[in-house]
């Protein structure tokens, strides 16, 4: 691993030995220029100093992942809601039952019975009440009497 200081060196040398040499040949192509080696093998110095063409590096979305993974969690949150709609279904029928077996016993309860006919053949002989009788009560006529004694005389 070479050094920082190491790599902006080379770079300068680079960058002033590029500029002496296109200032020299203007008239030579720059592709003579790139692939000149700036130093002579015996220098320290080594690698190329033009840098390959990058190829591009494949890369994976993760779409198709979150699209799967949405999709088993759209389907789970479907079967609960079914699962949900199923179970009230049931609960109202079976409260529906309940409720039409409750209005079936009133109307049982309800329904008017006729009363024994009584029997002719024996004589109705009415019974004394037991209730005491009432007192009646005489109504008072008196005027109320003022709280300032001052009375209405009549003339």
């Amino acid at each position: 691993m070479e050094s920082p200081n190491r790599k902006s060196a080379q770079k300068f040398l680079y960058l002033h030995y590029q500029s002496a040499v296109s200032s020299t040949n203007r008239g030579s192509s720059m592709k003579n220029i790139l692939f000149q080696p700036p130093f002579s093998s015996n220098n320290s110095f080594s690698g190329s100093w033009i840098k390959e063409n990058t190829k591009p590096m494949e890369f994976r979305l993760h779409t198709q992942q979150r699209a799967a993974q949405r999709a088993i969690f759209d389907s789970s949150v479907s079967i609960k809601h079914y699962i949900i709609e199923q179970h009230k279904k049931q609960v109202e029928k079976v409260l529906k039952v309940i409720e039409e077996e409750e209005v079936r016993m009133l109307r049982r309860e309800m329904i008017p019975r006729a009363q024994l006919m009584p029997l002719f053949d024996r004589p109705f002989l009415p019974q004394r009440s037991t209730r005491p009788l009432t007192v009646p009560r005489e109504p008072s006529f008196r005027m109320a009497s003022s709280k300032h004694g001052s009375r209405i005389s009549c003339r």
